[in-house]
């Protein structure tokens, strides 16, 4: 007996933990439910309870504004229902809707383009414009090899004639080193102030000969452009020592003790190698100008073949996404674009149609007309501040109800009515909207207006007095994208709903439409049919 108490305590004990587990450490699970979005109606009602009382006057005015084109009755003239009475100008509403139909073709062409995809004709040109940009890019990179190679071809040559005017001048510049020592030689090997400024200079161009040749060599050995630089450099410097030492020298041999003693020709000599000098000089100049001008040209085209290169893969890059564009199948987020816009242009064609359609002034039940208040050509204000035509019901017994303020914005003239009453609880008769009192009725403070509405027929037994149960249908849409208003939520100012993405719970936002008594609402953008939102 003792062990199975044991057993039984040891079994309360584990239930005990596993329901503290349970209830603490284990992760408690979203609870919700998932709704599809589906097609179907979604009605607007107000419901409201009134009077039956006998049938007065009813004042009736156009909707919109606007000028009276036509009057079509006279007083003491008898209506049956539907009847029109007056009709307002619509030429201008008339060119809207064309125009409003047009965006609707539009739109809709649109989205028609869209799902159908390319045709084969768009798809062909778009390759054919990617194949012709390839071969563009192709020919682009061809021509910037061949601007390289050239660049370097006469990069090339002018080094190498660089080379040659270097060569030439350090040849210059040896021979007037002998033609100088020979004259020295013959001439000036006294010590007199002649003697020691020829010998002088001779050292001087000793040196400047020797620089020359140095520069010439190191050129030969490493032909870089740094040394090809400051072979320039140093020839230049030692051309220029070369010809104002030749110039020293031949003012000596002009001097008064050497004027006779030197010959016309050695004169005539020293006069050409400096001319030769001189020459040199200009053409290691011109030559050093040359290799920079070259550099310049060479970039210059260098960069300007680079950038055709560059336009082209552009180019190239904008044909390939034009075809790959053209090419894709439809995204979701465009078809919703596009139905967004052909359901936009859908409501401006239906708002205009309604406008035109309430241009038409009706009687909305059978009765005669008491008083015409307008004329033709009259400018006249919308219903509730300016009426037109004064009707006097046939009909008996009529309805008045009194409409809150925040509904009577939804009601119309000719809005259908379900009626019950309570003197016949199985029955429901059908009404209709006649009139809506412009005034408003103050009630404890609260505004309402006064609406009026015509029994279809009139049961048998009806008195004034009579409670009416009303339910007042003020718009419908049937065959629109639907889901509950309890999944609706206002984040930001933005409507959002939440779905199941995987196990993953992600908001979208979407845009909405009309909202039903039926706790329904009307999905315009943002959803598709079949997807499902999470009700919680």
């Amino acid at each position: 007996m003792t062990n199975w108490k044991k057993i039984a305590g040891g079994i309360l004990a584990l239930l005990i933990i596993i329901a503290i587990y349970q209830g603490f450490f284990k992760e408690t699970q979203p609870s919700f439910d998932l709704v599809e979005v589906s097609q179907g109606e979604i009605i607007q009602e107000v419901s409201e309870t009134g009077q039956v009382k006998k049938g007065e006057e009813i004042s009736l005015g156009f909707k919109n504004a606007g000028r009276i084109e036509n009057i079509y009755i006279e007083v003491g003239e008898e209506v049956r229902k539907g009847t029109a009475l007056a009709r307002l100008e619509t030429s201008d509403l008339t060119i809207q809707l064309q125009e409003a139909n047009a965006v609707l073709s539009l739109a809709q062409a649109k989205l028609n383009k869209l799902l159908a995809g390319a045709t084969k004709e768009e798809t062909q040109k778009a390759e054919t414009t990617v194949f012709n940009a390839q071969i563009s890019l192709k020919d682009a990179k061809l021509n910037l090899q061949d601007v390289k190679s050239q660049a370097g071809d006469d990069l090339d040559a002018a080094y190498e004639d660089a080379l040659n005017v270097l060569e030439d001048a350090y040849l210059k510049a040896y021979n007037v080193q002998n033609s100088v020592d020979l004259i020295q030689r013959t001439y000036f090997t006294q010590n007199d102030q002649e003697g020691f400024g020829v010998r002088e200079n001779e050292e001087k161009i000793i040196q400047a000969v020797s620089q020359i040749k140095s520069s010439l060599e190191a050129t030969k050995t490493d032909s870089s452009e740094e040394n090809i630089d400051k072979s320039f450099s140093q020839t230049k410097e030692g051309l220029s020592k070369l010809s104002g030492a030749l110039k020293a020298i031949r003012e000596y041999c002009q001097s008064s003790s050497y004027h006779v003693v030197v010959s016309s020709t050695d004169k005539t000599s020293l006069d050409t190698h400096r001319e030769y000098i001189n020459t040199a000089l200009t053409n290691v100049t011109n030559a050093q100008q040359t290799i920079s001008s070259t550099e310049l040209a060479n970039e210059a085209d260098i960069n300007t073949a680079q950038a055709k290169v560059s336009a082209a893969e552009g180019v190239l890059a904008v044909a390939e996404d034009e075809l790959n564009l053209i090419t894709a199948p439809a995204q979701k987020e465009d078809i919703n674009l596009y139905q967004a816009e052909i359901d936009q242009a859908q409501a401006q064609v239906k708002a205009l149609e309604n406008q035109l359609s309430e241009a038409t002034l009706r009687s909305p039940v059978e009765a005669q007309v008491v008083e015409v208040k307008k004329r033709e050509g009259e400018t006249v204000q919308p219903m509730l501040q300016d009426s037109a035509v004064v009707l006097l019901p046939k009909a008996a017994y009529e309805i008045e109800v009194d409409i809150y303020e925040e509904d009577i914005v939804k009601i119309d003239v000719g809005n259908p009515v379900e009626i019950s009453l309570v003197a016949f609880p199985d029955e429901v008769f059908k009404g209709e909207v006649i009139s809506i009192n412009p005034a408003e009725k103050i009630v404890e403070g609260v505004v309402y207006y006064e609406v009026n509405i015509a029994f279809g027929e009139i049961p048998a037994g009806v008195k004034p007095g009579m409670t009416a149960d009303l339910e007042i249908r003020t718009a419908t849409k049937e065959n629109v994208l639907v889901v509950p208003e309890d999944v609706l939520q206002e984040k930001n100012g933005k409507i959002i709903v939440e779905i199941l993405e995987g196990e993953k719970i992600e908001e979208k936002e979407i845009e909405v439409g009309l909202k039903g008594s039926n706790d329904m609402v009307e999905i315009l953008s943002g959803l598709s049919e079949g997807e499902e939102v999470i009700l919680r």
